[in-house]
């Protein structure tokens, strides 16, 4: 492994952590900057009505312009806090690479809902960017806060 490979692994790591922390407090400006120009978020395996999908900033944007609004009464959570632990990051190319993440979300009632990201980044300029989220769902409690908050803030 090289020093850039490092530093490239590095930079990707820090794109994640900042999809989180400004998706949890919906920073939407710093939120939509890990995204490419034409970069795609969507969710898959989820329940049937809880799928989505977003292609480019400026939907990305709308999306999470909703959840600030709370449109709908997105969720009735007071905060929620993604945590992300297991990172296997792939370069597939000097500007590309694959990573697979699990996290976890909590919320008012502890551990809300989890699962993990497949994720296609690129590099752009010297940033590393999301230009392909898969969002994959593999448990939420029973009590969920979230079960309906994707429906909610879909729009149209």
């Amino acid at each position: 492994m090289t020093l850039e490979d490092l530093l490239a692994r590095e930079a990707i790591r820090d794109t994640l952590a900042r999809y989180t922390t400004s998706g949890d407090r919906l920073k939407i400006d710093a939120f939509v900057s890990c995204f490419t120009e034409d970069g795609i978020i969507e969710a898959e395996k989820v329940r049937r009505g809880q799928a989505f999908r977003f292609e480019g900033r400026a939907a990305i944007r709308a999306w999470q312009e909703r959840w600030l609004a709370g449109e709908g009464a997105t969720h009735g959570a007071t905060f929620v806090r993604h945590h992300l632990s297991t990172s296997k990051i792939d370069l597939t190319g000097p500007d590309s690479a694959n990573a697979r993440t699990y996290w976890v979300a909590w919320t008012d009632i502890g551990p809300d809902h989890a699962g993990y990201y497949l994720d296609i980044l690129r590099k752009v300029g010297e940033d590393w960017l999301i230009a392909h989220r898969r969002v994959r769902l593999d448990w939420e409690a029973e009590a969920s806060l979230f079960k309906a908050a994707i429906v909610r803030s879909r729009g149209s």
